[in-house]
C-alpha cells in the first residue's frame, strides 16, 4: 500500500476532487456584482414589504375608487341620466344661488359616465372657519339636493387615500413614508433585475409543488409579467410628489407673488379668488360659459366649474378640462368674468418640465383610459401585488430550510413570518371588513364613515394576534378560508340589506353593482384556491445523506507525512 496518497473515495466508491487548499497571503475572492445586488434586493423588498403590500392592493382597487363608491351608497341612483352639461351646470348654480348666496367659492362637479349626480363643495361665508367646507349632491335632471337618508362612507376615495399617505398618522408623515417605500421598490425593482441574469427566461418556468423553486418561479414570472408597469409605476408615484420630497428649487426661487401664481397655475387650475369690490353683481349664465369651453376641447370635456365670489362684481369663474382620453393632467382651463360671462384668460398648454409632470402624473393615474384600459391596469397592477406577496413569502421558505430547527424557528424568523400572514391574508379580511361595515352599521349613525374605517383596522388587526396564536401553516390556511368566506358573503349581505343584489342588478343591467358583487366572488373564489394549496401542502423531507467514514490508520499517517514533508 502505498502510503503516500490519501483516501479520495466517498461513500457510494466514486473519486472525489480534493479540496484546494487557500494560497497563505491571498484575500478571499470578493462577492460578485450579482451577489451585492441579490443581498439588496432581499434587504430592500423585507424592510419595507408590509408597506409595499398594502400600497400596492389598495392602490390596485382605487382604479375602480368611483364605482367602489356607488357600491357603498346604494341609496343614491346608479342609471346614468342623459343631459347636456351646460344644462346642469346651470341647474346646480342656480340651485347654489339659493342655497349658499353668501359663500365666497363653489366648486361644481358636474356628472359623467363614472358619476351619475353632481357634487359641489362650497366654503361657509367670510368670519367662519374657512378649512370647513359643505358639500352636496344634486340631481342633474332639476338641480335639487337630493337628500335623504344617503349612507355617510369614505368609499373607494379611503382606499385611494390610504394608498400614498396611509391612515391614524398626519398626512404629510404618511407621505414622506410612502415616498420612502415608493423609493426602495425601485431600487428592488432595479437589483433584481441584475439579480437574475436569465429573468426573462425564467419567465417561461414555473414547477408546481417544489417548495422554494415554486416560490422563486412565480416570483419572476410576476416580475417579468409587468416589469414595465411596475417600473413605470414605481417611478412615477415618486414624481406625483417630487416637490414634496425636494422643495428646495422651489423655496429658493425669487419670484412676486404675481410671478408664482402663474407658475402654479403649471401645475393647478386653482385660480385665487381675489377680493371682493362689495358691489353686488347677479352671476352670468354659467350654460355659456360651458358651451363656449365645449366649442374649444370638444363635448363632454369640461370636468367641473370653480366659481369665485358669485354675487359679486369680481366674480370669476374658471372652467376646467376633464382628463378622460388626455395623456397628461396638466391642467387646461378657462377663465371667465363672472358678471360678463367675457372670457378673460385660458390655457391649453404649459411648459416642457410642468407638462412632462403631467404626462407622468396621468401614466400612474390611468384617468385618460376607457374601460378596458382599466382593467389592463388593475390585473398588472394585481400582479404587482403578487410579486410583493410571493416575494416576502419566498424570504421565509429559503431560510427556513438553513435553520438549525426548522420546526423551532428564532423569534425574528416568527416575527417576519408572522408579519407575513397577516399583511397578505389579513389585509383581505380587513378591507372586506370595511364593506360589511359599509352594509352593516345603521345608515343614520354619526361618524359612521370613521366607523367603517375602524372596522377594517380592527379585522386586519385582529389576524395579526389570531396569527401570533397559532402555528404557522395553520394561520394561513384558517385566514386564508376567512377572507374567502368575508368576501363570499358580501354580495349575500348586500342581496339582503339593499334592493340592488346580484340578479336584481344584471336583470336591470346596473353592471356598477352585478360588477363589483361577481368581482368579490372571484377573489373569494381565489383566496379558496390558495387556501386548499396551502392544505394540501406537503414539504418533501430532505435525503439524510450517509455519514462519511472515519479516515483510516494509513490515510491519517499518510496525510501527517506529507505534512512532515511539506
Amino acid at each position: 500500500m502505498n502510503t503516500n496518497t490519501t483516501d479520495t473515495t466517498n461513500t457510494a466508491g466514486k473519486p472525489t476532487k480534493p479540496a484546494k487548499a487557500a494560497k497563505p497571503g491571498k484575500a478571499a475572492k470578493a462577492p460578485g456584482i450579482r451577489q451585492t445586488m441579490s443581498d439588496l434586493h432581499t434587504w430592500v423588498g423585507l424592510l419595507l414589504g408590509w408597506f409595499l403590500y398594502a400600497m400596492f392592493l389598495t392602490g390596485t382597487v382605487s382604479y375602480f375608487r368611483n364605482e367602489i363608491t356607488q357600491w357603498m351608497q346604494p341609496e343614491q341612483p346608479h342609471q346614468s341620466q342623459a343631459s347636456e352639461p351646460a344644462l346642469v351646470a346651470q341647474r346646480v348654480g342656480d340651485a347654489m344661488a339659493r342655497l349658499a348666496p353668501q359663500s365666497p367659492r363653489w366648486l361644481i362637479n358636474l356628472p359623467d359616465e363614472r358619476s351619475t349626480v353632481a357634487t359641489v363643495f362650497w366654503s361657509p361665508p367670510e368670519g367662519q372657519d374657512k378649512r370647513r367646507f359643505e358639500n352636496g349632491r344634486f340631481d342633474p335632471a332639476t338641480g335639487t339636493r337630493l337628500e335623504g337618508p344617503v349612507r355617510e362612507t369614505r368609499g373607494g376615495e379611503f382606499f385611494y387615500r390610504f394608498h400614498f399617505q396611509f391612515h391614524y398618522m398626519p398626512v404629510l408623515w404618511g407621505r414622506y413614508l410612502a415616498g420612502l417605500c415608493a423609493m426602495f421598490m425601485l431600487v428592488a425593482i432595479v437589483s433584481g433585475v441584475i439579480t437574475h441574469k436569465k429573468i426573462f427566461a425564467d419567465f417561461f418556468t414555473f414547477r408546481w409543488g417544489k417548495g422554494q423553486r415554486s416560490w422563486l418561479d412565480a416570483h419572476n414570472a410576476l416580475s417579468v409579467l409587468g416589469l414595465p408597469f411596475h417600473l413605470m409605476i414605481t417611478y412615477t408615484g415618486l414624481v406625483t410628489l417630487a416637490l414634496m420630497y425636494m422643495p428646495w428649487a422651489n423655496l429658493a426661487t425669487t419670484m412676486t407673488p404675481e410671478q408664482r401664481v402663474v407658475a402654479g397655475q403649471q401645475l393647478s387650475a386653482f385660480v385665487p379668488a381675489g377680493k371682493p369690490s362689495g358691489q353686488a353683481a347677479p352671476l352670468a349664465p354659467l350654460a355659456d360659459m360651458v358651451r363656449q369651453a365645449e366649442q374649444r376641447w370638444g363635448a363632454g370635456q369640461v370636468e367641473r366649474l370653480n366659481v369665485n365670489l358669485p354675487g359679486d362684481a369680481n366674480a370669476r369663474v374658471t372652467a376646467i378640462r376633464g382628463e378622460n382620453g388626455r395623456v397628461s393632467i396638466s391642467p387646461q382651463f378657462m377663465m371667465f368674468d363672472g358678471v360678463s360671462g367675457q372670457l378673460l384668460q385660458a390655457q391649453d398648454s404649459v411648459g416642457a418640465a410642468a407638462e412632462t409632470r403631467g404626462v407622468l402624473y396621468a401614466l400612474h393615474m390611468g384617468r385618460f383610459g376607457d374601460l378596458p384600459t382599466r382593467w389592463l391596469y388593475f390585473i398588472v397592477s394585481l400582479a404587482g401585488t403578487a410579486m410583493v406577496g410571493t416575494g416576502l413569502v419566498l424570504w421565509n421558505v429559503k431560510r427556513r430550510s438553513k435553520l438549525p430547527d426548522p420546526d423551532r424557528p428564532h423569534f425574528g424568523f416568527r416575527l417576519v413570518e408572522r408579519l407575513n400572514i397577516a399583511t397578505i391574508a389579513g389585509l383581505s379580511i380587513g378591507m372586506a371588513g370595511m364593506l360589511w361595515a359599509n352594509r352593516l352599521l345603521p345608515v343614520e349613525m354619526a361618524q359612521r364613515a370613521e366607523w367603517e374605517v375602524h372596522a377594517m383596522f380592527i379585522a386586519w388587526g385582529a389576524t395579526l394576534f389570531w396569527a401570533m396564536g397559532r402555528p404557522a401553516k395553520r394561520a394561513w390556511i384558517e385566514l386564508l378560508w376567512a377572507g374567502a368566506a368575508a368576501l363570499a358573503l358580501l354580495p349575500v349581505v348586500n342581496a339582503l340589506t339593499t334592493d340592488r343584489g346580484l340578479i336584481t342588478s344584471l336583470r336591470a343591467g346596473d353592471w356598477v353593482f352585478a360588477g363589483m358583487d361577481l368581482m368579490l366572488l372571484a377573489l373569494a373564489a381565489l383566496h379558496a384556491h390558495l387556501a386548499l394549496r396551502t392544505q394540501r401542502h406537503q414539504p418533501k423531507a430532505k435525503p439524510v445523506r450517509a455519514a462519511r467514514p472515519a479516515p483510516t490508520a494509513a490515510a491519517t499517517a499518510a496525510a501527517a507525512a506529507a505534512e512532515t514533508s511539506a
